[in-house]
């Protein structure tokens, strides 16, 4: 079984969405279901079929964060130092086309959310940026072309 790296934030994400899902979002659907059932002929109620669906991805998503969660390492990204990219680090990039600066930390594939400045491991950026260090630039082909940038900074510790 491979161990998955994870920060201690998107660790507890993970483990806040799955209580949330156990403890509300199971016991509200099986509600659904029940009240759906009182209605009468399954076989052409809608509410009854949304509720069974949605039921379905609860459940699909209750398995999937177990799974993740047993097999997660989480990493203190806080003991982390060095000046090259790794696992954890916190990145400024520069566009080297428009000078934008933009700051992103690298996390482990199932915590990714680029909104919040949160790049995945797997993703082709992060993985262009592993092993680079201040100074260095990076080229990576994204879906509206090539782009590159060049790394401003890199830091650990949160």
């Amino acid at each position: 079984m491979d161990k998955i790296p994870m920060t201690a934030g998107g660790y507890a994400r993970m483990i806040e969405e799955l209580k949330t899902l156990k403890t509300i979002e199971r016991p509200a659907v099986i509600r659904a279901i029940a009240e759906a059932r009182e209605h009468g002929d399954l076989s052409e109620n809608a509410e009854y079929h949304a509720a069974r669906e949605r039921q379905s991805f609860i459940e699909g998503r209750i398995t999937e964060l177990e799974d993740i969660i047993s097999r997660a390492e989480v990493i203190d990204v806080s003991k982390l130092s060095g000046t090259a990219i790794k696992f954890g680090a916190t990145v400024v990039l520069a566009d080297e086309d428009t000078g934008e600066e933009n700051t992103y930390q690298i996390v482990g594939q199932y915590e990714g959310d680029i909104k919040l400045g949160l790049l995945s491991l797997s993703a082709p950026l992060a993985r262009a940026l592993i092993g680079k260090t201040i100074g260095d630039n990076v080229e990576v082909v994204t879906p509206r072309g090539s782009k590159a940038y060049e790394i401003v900074d890199v830091r650990y510790g949160g």
